[in-house]
């Protein structure tokens, strides 16, 4: 691993630290102050504890023998002095394998039994139920415990055509990588479906997490993968053969599972050693490797700079032996290079717009609110020492005039608080809309359709029914939303231009990952659809499979808009509403204060030490929201500390 690379995440590492810490301060002024509430406190816990389990998820992903698990090797565990993962021929991952720290639990593997297949539950609920895993501890003291573990990710099993079909993994004219045909008319077939690894390696701690994947028939075959464990990556590095360039198998591969669903794509041309000869000067080798770069980036439609050129196993060796030469002809630093200077940046950014988002508008009230406080009790302070001496006869004006001020108010209040509540009715109206029961309903009716008619048609009749459900209540929540963001604008230019508080917009809701997201479900269906190995009468086990999983990831996505939708609903006015109460206080603190120190000249006296304490008071705070705001505003690309 590159230092470039380690202190890139470390620094990533550090900056969300320091996130996080910024945002627990502000919930800890919020209860120092009194103005901690549920909601807000719900919404600032979710988001620091989204921090904490932030995880940066790098997938290697290849047709079958072209290297993917000798590069993790290279990149991450060289420090092992021998190949961590089983990568020799015949003898590599034969199941999706996720490689994480979990500092809660000692390093282990878990391994989910390929029978689990039968139970249609997807992956992710598995996880929850550790009964049906098979456990191994890991020995990082023995490198032989160790490689005899690691061996259980190549582990296959033989059973018959029968069961093999049972497990929807039989595919005769395309058996891949998943099923290999044995002379006595069994089938191999890999002994697991998933595994966890988790292993304290430092890049690891620090919040990165490697998905190997198998070759395209495992993609096929579990459609988890494709609907939201590729998708979710935040970078795919999609590994090739720098001999034989994009062959056919690899560009399907990449049409169907990278090119329109991952937004960070970088290739990597795999085994350049193969271009090593000596019978060739320098220039001519590396002429030769540079048209093969152009030639893929070309088919591939990528950047120039997102193609790369390495020898996965030529690194691992050079660094196992320490040998600096070959680790540079290995070429593999380029790769780590690119992902320290691009991808670690990039999902710094999309942390940083999320936060902002999320209590960019709540930080600036508290802080407005703080300011107010402080100009409000600055005026007092004037006001009250202008009473002192001959000028009494003044208190008896300004009480008048608060008292008006006060009734004023008070029927401005009276009007935002019933449009408030016709905001929130309407609101839950749709909230109910996405409830678990009518959507269960309508994924009923379209399985009943599905099984109806096998045909491909049929098939996707009975999908579309899920996204014209989506996008029917996706447009009535846009609908509302401007409606709503129109109304808030105005109620906040009207308070702006009557009481002069800042002029606040409500955040707009954001449906955009909403919608990318589920477009992304649809092309899958649509792809697996057009597929004519999948929709046929012999594969109703894969379509239930496949559509299981659609259901699944339908019913997150419906859940996570509605949880938005809710927090929106209720957070668009918000800002306003604490203004709005903050402001009557202080009307009311003031005439308080003012009928008692009217002709009082030793309570008038009191008041003012009371205000000078005050003003330091409300400085004070100021200065540790600006302080706080500073942190969460900080742009990480200039920013970010190297440690």
């Amino acid at each position: 691993m590159t230092k470039d690379l380690e202190s890139q995440v470390s620094a990533y590492q550090q900056w969300r630290d320091d996130l996080r810490e910024g945002i627990q301060a502000y919930q800890t002024w919020l209860e120092d102050h009194g103005h901690a509430d549920i909601q807000r406190s719900l919404r600032i816990h979710d988001l620091t504890e989204s921090l904490r389990n932030d995880r940066m998820v790098l997938a290697f992903l290849a047709e079958f023998s072209r290297g993917k698990t000798e590069l993790i090797n290279a990149m991450f565990f060289s420090d092992f002095k021998q190949r961590l993962l089983p990568s020799d021929v015949g003898r590599t991952t034969m199941c999706p394998t996720e490689i994480f720290h979990d500092s809660g639990d000692d390093p282990y593997i878990k391994l989910l039994p390929i029978e689990t297949r039968k139970s249609g539950e997807s992956i992710a609920a598995l996880k929850h139920k550790s009964v049906e895993w098979v456990k191994i501890r890991l020995d990082l003291n023995s490198h032989t415990e160790m490689a005899k573990a690691m061996s259980s990710l190549a582990q296959v099993k033989s059973v018959t055509m029968a069961e093999a079909d049972a497990l929807g993994l039989l595919d005769e004219g395309d058996f891949m990588t998943t099923t290999l045909v044995n002379r006595g008319g069994k089938v191999d077939v890999p002994c697991w479906r998933h595994a966890l690894i988790n292993y304290p390696h430092p890049l690891l701690k620090k919040g990165l997490v490697i998905l190997d994947t198998p070759g395209l028939n495992a993609l096929g075959t579990e459609p988890e993968l494709t609907l939201s464990m590729i998708p979710n990556a935040h970078a795919v590095l999609f590994l090739l053969a720098m001999d034989t360039g994009v062959t056919k198998s690899d560009l399907e591969v990449w049409q169907k599972y990278v090119q329109s669903y991952v937004t960070r794509r970088i290739a990597v041309l795999n085994k350049i050693d193969l271009m090593w000869d000596e019978l060739k000067s320098d220039e001519q080798i590396e002429a030769g490797i540079e048209r093969q770069l152009l030639e893929t980036a070309r088919i591939l439609d990528l950047p120039r700079k997102h193609v790369i050129a390495l020898s996965a196993q030529k690194g691992l060796i050079a660094r196992i032996r320490g040998n600096p030469e070959l680790l540079a002809k290995s070429r593999i630093e380029a790769l780590e290079h690119l992902l320290a200077e691009e991808i670690i940046p990039s999902k710094q950014q999309i942390l940083h717009a999320a936060v902002s988002m999320e209590l960019g508008n709540m930080l600036e009230t508290s802080l407005q609110s703080v300011v107010a406080q402080l100009a409000s009790c600055e005026q007092e302070l004037k006001e009250m020492s202008a009473l002192t001496g001959k000028n009494r006869d003044l208190g008896k004006i300004l009480l008048t005039r608060l008292e008006q001020e006060k009734a004023a108010y008070w029927k401005h209040m009276d009007s935002f608080n019933r449009s408030h509540a016709a905001v929130l009715k309407q609101g839950s109206a749709l909230t109910d809309s996405l409830n678990d029961e009518r959507l269960g309903e309508i994924m009923q009716r379209s399985l009943l359709a599905i099984e109806g008619s096998w045909t491909t048609p049929g098939v996707m009749r009975g999908m579309q029914a899920l996204f014209d459900t989506f996008y029917g209540q996706a447009e009535k929540i846009r609908e509302f939303s401007n409606q709503v963001g129109n109304y808030v604008d105005n109620v906040y230019s009207e308070f702006h231009s009557v009481y002069g508080f800042p002029k606040l917009k409500a955040p707009p809701l954001d449906m955009e990952v909403h919608m990318r997201r589920m477009h992304e479900l649809l092309k899958s269906a649509e792809r697996f659809c057009r597929d004519p190995a999948n929709v046929v009468i012999a594969k109703p086990f894969l379509v239930r499979r496949f559509y299981g999983g659609l259901v699944s990831h339908a019913r997150d996505l419906f859940a996570r808009l509605r949880v938005d939708l809710d927090t929106w609903v209720n957070s668009s006015l918000m800002p306003l509403a604490l203004r709005l109460n903050e402001h009557l206080k202080l009307l009311q603190r003031k005439l308080e204060h003012l009928r008692k120190v009217s002709g009082d000249a030793k309570t008038l006296q009191e008041r003012l030490r009371q205000l000078e304490q005050q003003q330091g008071q409300l400085s004070k705070q100021v200065r540790e929201l600006t302080r706080i705001r500073g942190v969460l505003q900080r742009d990480p690309a200039a920013n970010t500390k190297v440690t």
